[in-house]
């Protein structure tokens, strides 16, 4: 199960970095334009920060698909390998997804909100796809429930295309992606430091900190 970060902070992006076992960076264009900046030098930057090994996702703003390929192309040139083009489960989208995994570009299918259309893009060669699971449960619908049948459905299937959980509002609801067999999630920096976060554990660690110290009179092992 591999931990994204869904984020175009770069201060953000290298601490999380340097702290936690992150493969890789989401980005879609509202996130971007949190940033305020040049959007491609930003990328360029996230991309230098991440090196070579990681991945990172960015998406087209095309709703025509011969447009949106010449997005894919464009990014794909300045950006290198390990960059996954966002495509959006429109028609469109779909017909996008097809001739970018003919000619090798990685692409990932966004704003997936059922199993079908994570199912139809699997079909037409997206690397991943990714449903938006608080959204989904907005509409009073389940989120955990539809990346389960996603799931469920690439089994009996036999796809290839992996499934990353996406938007959410705590950690509950990415543990219970987890169990259903999601093959990634991406979250924001709170949310991912949230899932080390446990008021029993700072305590254990507190008393044996205190317990150490009573002894030894000094809190580390090493002077």
């Amino acid at each position: 199960m591999l931990y994204l970060l869904d984020t175009a902070e770069l201060s953000e992006i290298k601490r999380c970095l340097d702290l936690y076992p992150i493969a890789g960076v989401t980005t879609n264009p509202s996130i971007i334009a949190q940033e305020n900046r040049p959007y491609l030098e930003l990328l360029k930057e996230i991309k230098d920060v991440l090196g070579s090994e990681k991945m990172l996702y960015v998406q087209v703003l095309a709703q025509k698909s011969n447009k949106m390929i010449v997005e894919a192309k464009h990014l794909k040139e300045e950006l290198g390998a390990n960059t996954y083009i966002k495509i959006p489960v429109i028609s469109e989208g779909i017909k996008a997804i097809k001739t970018l995994n003919k000619i090798g570009i990685k692409t990932t299918a966004t704003a997936v909100f059922t199993p079908q259309q994570a199912v139809m893009a699997a079909r037409a060669g997206a690397d991943f796809v990714a449903p938006y699971v608080n959204r989904i449960d907005n509409i009073s619908a389940k989120g955990v429930r539809v990346v389960s049948e996603i799931v469920k459905n690439f089994r009996i299937h036999n796809l290839d295309s992996q499934v990353i959980s996406a938007s959410f509002r705590n950690v509950e609801q990415i543990n219970n992606c987890c169990l259903a067999g999601s093959d990634a999630i991406t979250a924001n920096p709170e949310l991912i430091e949230k899932l080390l976060t446990h008021p029993m554990t700072d305590e254990g660690v507190r008393n044996f900190v205190s317990d150490w110290e009573a002894v030894y009179n000094r809190k580390e092992l090493i002077k």
